[in-house]
């Protein structure tokens, strides 16, 4: 009965995963595929303006106001007469940056699309759009080398130097604009206008006939952290790529929901750091690789979950840590926060920060009752109490002592030469910075050594004992996952190599399954054997 009803929760949890895809495929095909008008005679019919080839002038303002009624306080950047929508372009210009965006001041862009001979605002027809030339983003600190005090020669040569603020947001200059227009010769239907596309839309009555005029977007999402540039009071003219290039109905509607989301992502908090990361999802990938993405990351949610439920769950039925190594959970528990604090160091985007948070406070709690760990709280003062091991218990630890012994006269070395190779040679932002770097080498690197006991002690042993192979295969295949992730979210290198790291221990486990034979009366590192289990049953049966 109790193994129903775990399968029947782990089925459950599937249905649902499985409808959440099939829901969000449903509505991802709503967003891209918009019904046209069945009978362009039709009265509700709306016809492009674009479709009577018109011709229009593109003109790019910079202002520091935010709204514009006439030509005051604008600063033409670019003009382009006669105007082709379907003739993609890119061209540099400098833009002269007034003197209350260099003191921290916000620049804006104003766009307008309208008829050629005729300034925008007097144009009735014309078509806006604003987008922003700024952001403000706190800068990152200025790394010096530690024992020669010699800084970043690219910091004195941009000016940053004289930046102070840098635990303050500072304005900072977006080097490139990206801008679209809905191309498609499309007809919508008026009575089932998408929502999202009304408010872009702008109507003309031309004759019997409405028409909509040319749909302009400011592409928000392409704007990256890593082409920011920090404005202080020498940057009097700085370049800006504007980028051109026509987009379609289906992919407009897509990128507007895209944004949107992102917005709302830094209305709750999310820095533009953070929200970085999400944009690189969506901008630097094409869109059948942003396809696999949402599987992949679908996947890994629906194993993280798994996974975590089954470790939980055991941990919480644990009474004996026969066959498990009490230096390997202190370990993971150890490294797991040495790796929190160096991602958080690393202003590493909360999609890696958060469950690396999470997973910490775990592994605090897998301490305490890998110890058998009790506290009792005289006053203020917490005294802790610690339970005893059997033989059994020794005996894993015997096997984990021997291991790490032949292991460490390796990698203890490897990681000291390492932290002071660092120190001389790569330059940090403090003391602390260095600390937490030499330690988290030393982490990823012992990481793997501690992955290694376990395998010592199948080799030993010449068994693997069924291992717990059910919430170990949710994690080894969410490390793969990890493996794709690692290429579409920036992350420090060293945390990118440790998920390819962990891919070999498991093609090492699949090798000693294969390779020993089955002792299913042998205690595994889980405290369980199969004797044991089939015993369980027989009485939940009875």
């Amino acid at each position: 009965m109790f193994g129903l009803k775990t399968t029947s929760f782990t089925t459950l949890i599937v249905g649902v995963f499985i409808a959440y895809v099939l829901h969000t495929c449903w509505v991802m095909y709503g967003i891209v595929y918009t019904k046209p008008c069945a009978n362009p005679k039709n009265k509700n019919c709306i016809k492009p303006y674009l479709a009577v080839n018109p011709r229009i002038q593109l003109s790019i303002y910079a202002s520091t106001k935010s709204s514009v009624t006439d030509g005051a306080n604008l600063n033409l950047m670019l003009k382009m007469e006669n105007f082709d929508v379907n003739s993609k372009f890119e061209r540099i210009v400098n833009v002269s940056v007034p003197k209350r965006t260099r003191s921290n001041g916000t620049l804006y862009t104003h766009l307008f699309l309208h008829h050629v001979g005729m300034l925008p605002w007097h144009d009735s027809n014309h078509v806006y759009a604003i987008g922003h030339l700024t952001t403000y983003m706190i800068p990152k600190p200025e790394e010096i080398n530690l024992i020669t005090g010699e800084t970043e020669a690219q910091q004195e040569a941009d000016g940053r130097a004289e930046t102070k603020v840098a635990d303050q947001p500072v304005a900072h200059w977006r080097s490139k604009l990206t801008i679209n227009i809905m191309a498609d010769n499309f007809t919508f239907d008026g009575s089932a206008l998408p929502a999202d596309v009304h408010r872009y839309l702008k109507l003309m009555q031309h004759g019997r006939t409405m028409q909509y005029l040319p749909i302009l977007f400011v592409d928000e999402l392409s704007n990256r952290v890593r082409d920011l540039r920090i404005i202080n009071a020498t940057s009097i003219m700085l370049p800006l790529t504007i980028s051109y290039d026509a987009i379609s109905l289906g992919k407009l509607r897509f990128w507007t929901h895209m944004q949107e989301a992102v917005y709302s992502l830094q209305r709750f908090g999310f820095t533009e750091k953070d929200v970085d990361e999400v944009k690189g999802i969506f901008v630097d990938t094409n869109l059948y690789f942003l396809a696999l993405t949402f599987f992949v990351a679908a996947f890994h949610l629906l194993f993280d979950f798994l996974a975590f439920k089954n470790d939980i769950s055991f941990w919480r039925r644990k009474k004996s840590m026969v066959g498990m190594s009490t230096k390997a959970v202190l370990w993971r528990c150890f490294s797991t926060i040495v790796v929190f604090l160096f991602l958080l160091d690393e202003q590493t985007s909360l999609l890696v920060l958060i469950p690396a948070g999470i997973g910490a406070v775990i592994e605090v709690w897998k301490v305490k009752k890998a110890f058998k760990m009790t506290v009792k709280w005289y006053g203020l003062r917490p005294v802790f109490q610690f339970g005893t091991f059997d033989e059994s218990e020794k005996k894993t630890e015997e096997y984990d002592t021997q291991a790490m012994k032949f292991l460490s006269y390796i990698l203890y070395p490897l990681c000291f030469g390492g932290a002071v190779y660092s120190l001389l040679n790569i330059k940090y932002k403090s003391w602390y910075s260095w600390l937490i770097n030499s330690l988290v080498n030393g982490v990823y690197a012992f990481g793997f050594l501690f992955m290694l006991p376990q395998l010592f002690v199948n080799y030993k042993l010449k068994s693997v004992a069924h291992l717990p192979w059910k919430a170990f295969m949710y994690k080894a295949f969410n490390t793969f996952i990890d493996d794709v992730f690692a290429f579409i979210i920036t992350m420090p290198t060293s945390h990118r190599l440790a998920c390819f790291r962990d891919d070999v221990v498991f093609l090492v486990y699949l090798y000693q399954r294969w390779l020993y034979p089955v002792d299913k009366s042998r205690i595994n590192e889980f405290g369980e054997s199969y004797d044991e289990k089939d015993t369980v049953k027989k009485l939940h049966k009875e």
